[in-house]
């Protein structure tokens, strides 16, 4: 175990890929524990860990996305949106928010949503009269409501890499944190909006606002597609994002008539770019996990946890903390793929529950998405925004904070992430 915690820790510290330090970790611990005959159990692990059938739904989702951006959705979402606030003070920072919520259907990753949604709306922001840094932390602390309100691609990798919960039961739960997170963010945004008397706009008028719901309304069925073939056990979720990655298609050459054959490919080499880091990672992932399991370390882990205090909300107030502070220093997907073969069984063998333990951890790494230094989301939409990543780390602070007020409520109350999903059992 010792020379895999060197091995973990020297390749992290000089800056190797994350998917380079879990392989060669896990492939240290296992030489320490059974030699050269360990080799070949490695290279099945790594094997297995890209082998399921429920990951085929990765490539399609993100396929989704791509082609949802490529062709236009963007905007038609921001209209309707903006119809519905365009009266209130602030209007733009609430359709930042509302827009992730509706993308947040069609995306499931965070930086898509930063990107596709920055790229419009912190230039028209700034246009009106918001501050830069601002419009940059809106964007991005919204942007995180995109992996957490299902479909999410991070909910499909953790479901792959314990399988010890259902993906359905993943999106389900995570349709009331992300509820919860938006609110949050309506509630900030409006309170500094009105301390900083930000713009309201023109009214629009009513025949305009039914316009801009049926121009959108096509991309909205998007979610539909998927949540209701999984949900209602019509479809498995492989299914449901295939159906749901041919909608797209048609809607966006048929419909929208925005989506060339250039188009198309471009959002086929991203799929296939973000795939392949996607698979890179899990394959190693399973080297690192299988080492965990072997070796015991969750058990020790357990006990650690155990040796703060014995109170039940402490402890997962303690390991919330700790997922802050890897999440700092990596990205979303390379943090839960390490940190959740060690964490997630210690917590189980303390008696939480795993699917509320589940959501609360892809939230926490989530939030972790705008958290200095390592914050991809904050540093993207702050280049966006062409304002210092230090400016706009300080205007999402209030955000920040309505965020662990949002933890602190799913930590103390497990229903809000299990109480949809116990209704489909």
């Amino acid at each position: 175990m010792t020379s895999a915690i060197v091995v973990f820790m020297v390749l992290l510290l000089i800056g190797a890929p994350v998917a380079v330090v879990m392989a060669m970790s896990g492939l240290a611990g296992g030489f320490a524990l059974g030699g050269e005959r360990m080799l070949g159990i490695i290279a099945d692990r790594m094997f297995s860990g890209v082998s399921g059938f429920l990951l085929i739904a990765v490539p399609y989702f993100i396929f989704t996305a791509e082609l949802m951006n490529q062709g236009g959705l963007t905007q038609k979402l921001i209209d309707f949106n903006n119809a519905l606030f365009g009266r209130v003070r602030g209007a733009l920072s609430h359709v930042n928010v509302t827009v992730s919520v509706f993308f947040a259907g069609l995306t499931g990753a965070a930086i898509t949503d930063t990107v596709a949604i920055g790229k419009i709306m912190i230039p028209e922001m700034k246009k009106q009269g918001y501050d830069a840094e601002y419009a940059a932390a809106i964007t991005a602390c919204s942007s995180i409501i995109g992996p957490i309100i299902p479909p999410s691609v991070v909910m499909v990798v953790y479901a792959s890499l314990l399988r010890d919960i259902s993906v359905i039961d993943l999106f389900a739960g995570g349709i009331v944190p992300g509820i919860l997170l938006a609110a949050a963010l309506l509630v900030t945004s409006m309170v500094i909006a009105w301390r900083r008397s930000y713009p309201k706009q023109a009214p629009i008028p009513f025949k305009v606002a039914i316009v801009s719901f049926l121009v959108a309304l096509p991309a909205m069925v998007v979610p539909l597609i998927i949540l209701g073939g999984i949900l209602s056990g019509l479809t498995t979720i492989t299914e449901a994002s295939g159906f749901a990655a041919v909608y797209a298609l048609l809607i966006g050459v048929f419909f929208y008539r925005n989506l060339t054959l250039a188009k198309i490919w471009n959002a086929l080499v991203v799929t296939v770019r973000f795939s392949g880091v996607v698979f890179f990672l899990l394959a190693t992932s399973a080297v690192l996990g299988w080492f965990v399991t072997r070796s015991g370390i969750a058990r020790d882990a357990a006990s650690i946890i155990t040796t703060f205090s014995d109170a039940a909300f402490v402890q997962l107030m303690l390991v919330c903390l700790l997922l802050i502070i890897i999440g700092t220093v990596m990205d979303v997907l390379p943090a839960l793929v390490v940190v959740a073969p060690v964490i997630v069984p210690a917590m189980i063998q303390l008696g939480f529950d795993p699917l509320h333990f589940a959501i609360l951890m892809i939230v926490v790494l989530n939030i972790s998405n705008v958290t200095p230094p390592v914050g991809m989301t904050l540093m993207t939409a702050a280049r966006i925004a062409e304002v210092p990543y230090e400016r706009a780390i300080l205007a999402s602070l209030p955000f920040y904070l309505s965020f662990i007020a949002v933890i602190v409520l799913l930590a103390a109350f497990p229903i809000l992430s299990t109480w949809i999903p116990s209704l489909l059992h």
